[in-house]
């Protein structure tokens, strides 16, 4: 056990005597490996167990003198074992919580005794007894460095005295020697698990963090710096008396959300330690890098590194990764390169053709066996990829078709030939069916692809065009989009956009939106100023009747390419940046079809982000996108309502949508439930602008609920998250609670609480707590089993879940029958609930506040609760300054104050006090919910003197004139009750 410890546990500083033992995994199965050895040690050798000890464990604990049993002596607080040495003194004595053990058997029945606080008893335990060898058998026993003598001399001793006693210690000592070789041995198969940093890695991760740190709203963090600029020859900036720590540098990281964190990377990973004086104890778990580390401290980290783009050799490191060598090798025959693809006829290309088609065929194969999508990870949260189809090849030539050896036949004249031959070659090329895959994999495969990209490069118009209009048709395939991105294509692409050739333009731009449909080939595009030339194309036409149709073709390809490029946040700036908003919104005005669905795309793409849907509304868009809401196209009418679904957020543009009356036609278009993408973004629409009660209320005109709740079955997940939603605002007005009810749309809504989708149970638990609000509804809600289902969504992980579930059990525990019978029917119920306070969302704590001020107006459920602890964990939550959740707590605490000595507990747990200053709060619900509580705590004598230490008599006795009756009522029978303790104290007093 020595060894072990002195060698595989892990301290929290150097020195016999002043360390504590990490909360790590490692030191956990250490010490459980150790806690199992000693309690069955008794049970295994009944007669070692027996042995005194040389002198006494001795340890401060955490037990009392109740938890000791039969077997011992209980004096008060004191505690002596009944079984005694030869000395004559018991084998346990706790005394003013210090423990003294003097035998295993006693250190058995201890560790029984303790139950659920065994790891803390051993961790005090051998904190204290940094080599327990020495008590136990002796000094000469120590644990030493280097070769251990002390087996042999035991061994030595027992030939010359064969005593009892030395028989024991040679048993023990092997004991405890085979279980040092078993805590070694498990220590080594966890640390060999376990990913070790250097200092490269370290300085790698910095360095990449600083390129994304800064003042800017979506850097990852403010500053990152090293506490040392100083770095030795081995990398580490650590000073070398903790590199042999493992330590190999200390950092000062400015988070944009909490305060500036002092951390220290080493060898076994990132920790936090004590601030900028860098004391080295530590304060945090163990992480496997500085991202990690981050991503548990700070929200705004997570949400921002979702945000940022990746160079490419964080790209070559991702992709090697995710697909193994096919991605890397791919990857580095690229940028051998340089990143661009050979000249056309230059040596380079002749000399690479060969390789580079036998590269393709490798990589292909290799591709077509990968598990996962070849697309990157989106730029952030906001940003979806397309679903792109899974990869096929034909392996084999038995099944290549016609076309296959067509087209690789004339793949020599489109690489060897003079122009003229090019271009003919080209013009045949495209004589073939080039949306099949066999033709697209078939110029890939011949190495015609680069040789394509190649002439985009040259300056003969003719080759140019017929080389766009193939890569036009064949970039619809995603292995031939990501080539064109990695053999420089894109750059090229950009670079026409400047031709004077409206045409070739056009063609470019059209090619660009094929492309850019992942995220690197969108960064490419913003990277080499396409957003730019993009915007620009839009600008240089005159939106009106004198426009030409070359005019409108460019437009609609522009705004095709702008499309594609505004899934990505950071193009979405680029374009606004660029000027592309009033040029969308004066295209937005135009007739044809062909271009408004590009710009609405862009649009609808672009609403994600609040600045863009300030613009659609100073820039009068909102008309414009209600008005297509009646076209004929389907496909412009869902980019118009997705858009609308979008913006919605904002209540101005709900209003906007109101006042130009798009509320009809998006009822009207409920109809077409055979079109699931019009109808999710129909739905959508409908859901974000029943928001506002005065379009609710339009609703009701409309016939819009009734249509809804037959939307309520057999359809996909994204449609009924908003249905769904829609109905849970809808159902905020009484009258549609009633007409959910008689369209039969209770019984499938309540189903719906057993899906797994989190967005689709929170909009559920919204939509049942509105209808709850009716008796009729609770009703059905009731028999249908709908609050057991609510209430076991408490268990969720996911706090929105929790919150919306507690928000929707209010209305039911307020409105069902016997609503206190049922919910004592729900076993564990009450437990769960209360235990939800210790929540660290506020959301879910204001939530459960609040269904905790309804379960509590029954007498027998306070009870139970209360034996739960509810009052101590309310009165943890009174120093809070969100108003919401100050305004539930009061009533919460106000309604808990009714069971017996609720009120006094509240005042003992320090819960009087904070809610004082609630009174000092602009919002009159809290001072209505704060002044009930007072009312209830100051029926306690205690409670009125800490009131009135913190001055509540002042701020009441203004809260007395108020109009509200409650708040009225409440505070005036505060005052009394303050003034009738003050009487009593100065008649006690004087007499």
């Amino acid at each position: 056990m020595g060894v072990a410890l002195a060698r595989a546990a892990q301290w929290t500083s150097a020195g016999s005597g002043t360390g504590t033992l990490e909360i790590t995994p490692l030191n956990k199965a250490l010490l459980n490996q150790i806690i199992q050895f000693v309690e069955d040690f008794s049970t295994k050798h009944p007669q070692e167990a027996a042995f005194v000890f040389r002198e006494p464990l001795e340890w401060k604990t955490q037990l009392d003198s109740s938890v000791f049993g039969e077997g011992y002596e209980i004096n008060e607080a004191a505690v002596q074992s009944q079984a005694k040495g030869k000395d004559g003194q018991p084998l346990l004595i706790l005394s003013a919580s210090t423990l003294r053990v003097r035998s295993f058997d006693q250190l058995s029945r201890l560790l029984r005794i303790a139950m659920g606080k065994k790891l803390k008893e051993a961790q005090a335990c051998l904190e204290a007894n940094r080599d327990p060898l020495v008590k136990i058998l002796g000094p000469e026993y120590e644990t030493v460095e280097g070769e251990d003598m002390s087996i042999l001399q035991l061994f030595d001793k027992v030939k010359k005295e064969s005593d009892l006693e030395t028989e024991l210690k040679i048993k023990i000592i092997l004991l405890l020697h085979q279980l040092d070789l078993q805590l070694l041995n498990s220590s080594l198969k966890q640390i060999s698990q376990d990913v070790r940093l250097n200092p490269a890695a370290v300085n790698n991760e910095v360095n990449f963090l600083k390129n994304f740190s800064g003042q800017g709203e979506d850097t990852v963090l403010e500053s990152l710096d090293y506490t040392s600029d100083y770095m030795f020859s081995n990398g580490c900036r650590a000073p070398p008396w903790r590199q042999v720590r493992g330590e190999i540098c200390y950092l000062v990281v400015k988070p944009h959300d909490t305060d500036p964190l002092c951390i220290t990377c080493s060898t076994a990973g990132v920790f936090l330690n004590g601030g900028e004086d860098i004391d080295y104890e530590r304060k945090s778990d163990l992480y496997k890098d500085i991202v990690t580390f981050l991503r548990e401290i700070s929200p705004r980290f997570v949400e921002n590194i979702a945000k940022q783009e990746f160079s490419e050799s964080q790209y070559a490191e991702e992709y090697s990764a995710k697909n193994n060598f096919c991605g890397f090798f791919f990857f580095c025959h690229y940028k051998s390169r340089g990143g661009k693809a050979p000249k056309k006829d230059s040596e380079e290309r002749k000399s690479s053709t060969f390789v580079t088609i036998w590269n393709w065929r490798f990589c292909l194969f290799l591709f077509s066996k990968a598990s996962s999508s070849p697309e990157d990870v989106g730029e952030s949260s906001s940003e979806t990829d397309e679903d792109e189809q899974p990869v096929r090849r034909l392996e084999g030539n038995t099944d290549l078709s016609p076309e296959y050896w067509g087209i690789q036949k004339l793949a020599k004249y489109v690489k060897g030939g003079d122009p003229t031959a090019t271009v003919i070659a080209l013009c045949s090329m495209r004589d073939f069916n080039l949306s099949e895959e066999t033709c697209q994999l078939a110029i890939k495969d011949t190495g015609c692809l680069e040789v394509l990209i190649n002439l985009l490069d040259t300056e003969e118009i003719k080759c140019q065009t017929g080389s766009l209009k193939i890569l036009k048709e064949i970039s619809q395939n995603v292995l031939i989009r990501h080539a064109i991105a990695d053999f420089g294509g894109l750059e090229i692409m950009v670079k026409i956009l400047d031709s004077p050739d409206t045409n070739l333009k056009c063609l470019a731009a059209e090619t660009i939106a094929n492309v850019a449909r992942f995220k690197r080939a969108r960064k490419t595009v913003r990277q080499h100023g396409g957003i730019k030339r993009l915007v620009e194309l839009l600008e240089s036409i005159s939106v009106g009747s004198s426009y030409q149709a070359k005019d409108s073709e460019t437009a609609r390809c522009a705004a095709l390419a702008l499309w594609s490029c505004s899934k990505s946040t950071k193009n979405k700036k680029a374009i606004r940046k660029a000027g592309g908003i009033p040029l969308l919104a004066r295209w937005l005005k135009c007739s044809h079809t062909n271009i408004l669905i590009p710009i609405v795309g862009t649009l609808q793409e672009c609403a994600s982000e609040p600045s863009y849907r300030l613009a659609i509304r100073t820039e009068g868009m909102i008309e414009n996108l209600v008005k297509n809401l009646s076209s004929e196209h389907e496909e412009l009418q869902m980019l118009c309502a997705s858009a609308i679904f979008k913006c919605a957020e904002d209540e101005e543009i709900r209003d906007l949508v109101r006042k130009h009356e798009g509320l009809q036609p998006l009822s009207v278009l409920l109809d077409n439930s055979e079109n699931k993408q019009l109808l999710a973004a129909v739905t959508g629409a409908i859901w974000k602008c029943a928001i506002s009660r005065e379009n609710v209320l339009k609703f009701q005109e409309y016939k819009t609920v009734e249509t809804l709740v037959t939307l309520l079955t057999n359809q996909p997940e994204e449609v009924l998250i908003n249905v769904i939603g829609a109905l849970g605002e809808c159902c905020q007005e009484e009258e549609n609670r009633g007409t959910i009810r008689r369209c039969g749309g209770i019984a499938p809504i309540v189903e719906l609480l057993t899906a797994t989708n989190q967005a689709l149970l929170v909009n559920v638990n919204k939509a049942v707590g509105g209808c709850a609000m009716d008796p009729e509804n609770m009703l059905i809600i009731d028999s249908l089993d709908g609050v057991r289902l609510l209430w076991s969504l408490l268990k969720n992980p996911n706090p929105d879940v929790q919150a919306s579930a507690a928000w929707a059990l209010c209305p039911c525990v307020e409105n069902a029958k016997n609503s206190g019978e049922m919910v004592r029917s729900l076993v564990g119920g009450l437990e769960l609930i209360v235990n939800l306070l210790k929540s660290k969302d506020k959301e879910v704590l204001t939530s459960v506040c609040a269904a905790i001020a309804n379960i509590a107006k029954d007498q027998e459920n306070l009870a139970v609760m209360t034996d739960h602890g509810v009052v101590p964990l309310l009165s943890k939550l009174t120093n809070t300054n969100n108003n919401k959740l100050r305004r539930h707590l009061a009533e919460a605490i106000a309604h808990c104050c009714m069971w017996g000595n609720n009120r006094v507990a509240f005042g003992e747990t320090k819960g009087v006090a904070p809610l004082a200053r609630y009174l000092k709060s602009k919002d009159p619900l809290v001072h209505r919910a704060t002044a009930l509580a007072l009312y209830q705590l100051s029926e306690d004598p205690n409670n009125c003197v800490i009131m009135h230490e913190n001055g509540v008599v002042k701020l009441l006795l203004a809260m007395v004139g108020s109009t509200d009756d409650t708040l009225q009522e409440a505070a005036a029978g505060c005052i009394s009750n303050i003034r009738r303790l003050a009487l009593a104290t100065e008649k006690a007093k004087y007499g």
